[in-house]
């Protein structure tokens, strides 16, 4: 089963609740929530307070991406606001399993972040604790950036790591995500979508809901695989 995960960073804020309400409707399975600080990467965006606002909003799940540093302070936080799965990036914790196990006490499922250049090798002893891997194709921090074709690659040895251990983890992909890519992206293993500007800006206000045609295009690329 594939999962598509539009990036609310390029909604249109002005009206926030709609827009989530609009693209979960026209086929998305995630609401993904990325929150910059302007210290981890060179962008401020959301914090708990939108988190929480948008909660009673939609059903589906809530999956907020970290990119702050110090994490854990923030943690509990976003578990409060109604967040169902947060991420992080090993280099923005000093203790890896212990930020792992502070998301999963506070009831959210755990994920940890890949950069294009961060090595692979922080999963050998954290694999069997994670319920989510998430691999940038991107440098975190703006939407809108072309896509690293090197992600494959970490893609495919991901996801034959999370075959051989027999759990049930996903397998995110995040930065460049489009139609014209995603397919090949399925193949490399990843099972789960990010995109924000490939969506949010492909709305057709002739669409009964905007965001029918640019899913229905996503879809359709994945029954290919």
């Amino acid at each position: 089963m594939y999962r598509i995960a539009p990036s609310i960073l390029s909604a249109n804020f002005a009206k926030l609740g709609q827009e989530i309400t609009d693209v979960i409707d026209s086929g998305a399975d995630i609401v993904h929530f990325d929150v910059m600080d302007n210290h981890y990467v060179p962008n401020l965006t959301i914090g708990p307070l939108v988190c929480e606002a948008i909660r009673p909003v939609t059903d589906a799940m809530i999956d907020v991406h970290l990119m702050v540093e110090p994490v854990d302070r923030i943690i509990p936080d976003f578990a409060k606001a109604g967040a169902n799965i947060i991420s992080f990036h090993p280099e923005a914790s000093n203790h890896i399993d212990r930020t792992i196990g502070l998301i999963k006490e506070q009831g959210c499922k755990a994920g940890l972040v890949f950069n294009p250049a961060t090595p692979l090798h922080y999963l050998d002893h954290v694999l069997d604790k994670l319920d989510l891997v998430l691999i940038m194709s991107v440098n975190p921090g703006f939407g809108g950036q072309k896509f690293i074709p090197e992600a494959l690659n970490k893609l495919r040895a991901v996801r034959k790591l999370i075959d051989a251990s027999g759990r049930d983890i996903l397998l995110e992909i995040d930065g460049g995500v489009k139609v014209d890519n995603i397919a090949e992206i399925a193949r490399a293993g990843a099972d789960t979508f990010v995109a924000g500007s490939a969506i949010y800006q492909a709305g057709k206000d002739a669409d009964p809901h905007r965001y029918d045609s640019i899913l229905a295009a996503f879809r359709a690329e994945l029954a290919k695989v």
